[in-house]
C-alpha cells in the first residue's frame, strides 16, 4: 500500500488542495449567501449556477479535502478519489471561466480551473514518468467498464446531435441554449471536443489492454459519479423552482450514479485484493 502511494508527493498533493479548498468555500458560499449573486444570468443559468456551488461547496469540496487526507496517510485508492475530483473541477470550472457573466470571482474561477488542471496533470505525471501504472487485472471488470465508456460515449454524441442537427439545419438556436442566454452550449463544447472521444478512446484502450487507460478508467468512472449527482440535483432545483417540470432526468442520472459507483466499488475491491 505505501508503495502505491510513495509516487505522488504527499506535499505537492496538499500545496496545490489547501488553497483549491479554501478558494472553493469562499466562492461558493460567499454567491449561496449573496441574494441575486447571478443576477446577469438567466433563471435557467441562474438556478444552476446557484446549483452548482451548493454541489461543489458539499460533495465536492468535501470530496476533495478526505482524498486528500487519504493520500497524505498512504490510504489506498486515495489518489484515484482525489484525480478523478480535480477532473471534475476542470471540467465545471471551464464552465465557470467561459459561460458565467463576469463577476468578482472571476480571477478566483481561473485560480481554481488552474490548481485543478495542474492537480490532474501532476497525478498523471507522477506515474507516467514513474512507470507506475497499476493494471487491472480482473477481465470482467476491464470489459465491462470498457463496454460502459463505448455505449455511454456513444449515446450522449447522439443525444447532443440530436439536438444540435436540427438547429443548423433550421438555421435556430437549440432551445437549452436559449434558455440559458449565452452564445454556445459549455457543455457541448467540452464534450463534443475533448471529453466523449476521451470516454470512447479509453474504452477502446481498456478492451486492446493498453496500459494507460487502466490508469484512466477509475479517475472516470468517479467523475461519472460527481457528474451524474450533479445532473440529476440540477434537475430536481429547476423543478422545484418552476423552470422546468420534467425531473425524468433525475431519475435517469441517479441510475447512471449508481452504477457507475458500483463499477468503482467492484474495481477497488478488486484492486485492494493485488496490493
Amino acid at each position: 500500500m505505501a508503495n502505491d502511494q510513495q509516487h505522488i508527493s504527499a506535499k505537492v498533493v496538499l500545496a496545490l488542495s489547501i488553497p483549491l479548498i479554501l478558494l472553493i468555500a469562499y466562492s461558493c458560499s460567499v454567491a449561496i449567501l449573496s441574494p441575486n449573486f447571478y443576477y446577469k444570468e438567466t433563471l435557467n443559468w441562474q438556478a444552476q449556477s446557484i446549483g452548482q456551488d451548493y454541489i461543489d461547496l458539499f460533495l465536492v469540496m468535501p470530496l476533495l479535502l478526505v482524498s486528500s487526507l487519504m493520500v497524505v496517510g498512504k490510504i489506498s485508492n486515495g489518489k484515484i478519489l482525489w484525480a478523478g475530483a480535480n477532473m471534475y473541477l476542470v471540467y465545471t470550472y471551464l464552465i465557470y471561466c467561459f459561460d458565467v457573466h463576469f463577476n468578482q470571482f472571476f480571477i478566483v474561477y481561473c485560480l481554481i480551473l488552474g490548481l485543478s488542471f495542474y492537480s490532474l496533470l501532476y497525478f498523471f505525471y507522477s506515474k507516467i514518468t514513474q512507470s507506475y501504472i497499476k493494471p487491472i487485472y480482473n477481465v470482467k471488470i476491464r470489459k465491462t467498464i470498457a463496454i460502459y465508456f463505448v455505449g455511454l460515449s456513444i449515446l450522449f454524441y447522439i443525444l447532443w446531435l440530436l439536438e444540435i442537427l436540427p438547429a443548423i439545419s433550421g438555421d435556430t438556436i437549440p432551445k437549452s441554449l436559449l434558455e440559458v442566454g449565452a452564445f454556445t452550449n459549455p457543455v457541448h463544447v467540452i464534450d463534443l471536443a475533448i471529453f466523449l472521444p476521451g470516454v470512447l478512446i479509453t474504452g477502446i484502450m481498456l478492451l486492446k489492454e493498453k496500459q494507460v487507460a487502466d490508469l484512466l478508467a477509475p479517475i472516470i468512472l468517479v467523475f461519472f459519479v460527481l457528474m451524474d449527482i450533479t445532473i440529476g440535483v440540477l434537475a430536481l432545483i429547476m423543478k422545484y423552482q418552476n423552470i422546468t417540470s420534467d425531473i425524468t432526468v433525475s431519475y435517469i442520472m441517479a441510475a447512471f450514479a449508481l452504477f457507475s459507483a458500483a463499477l468503482l466499488i467492484w474495481f477497488m475491491i478488486d484492486r485492494k485484493k493485488h496490493i
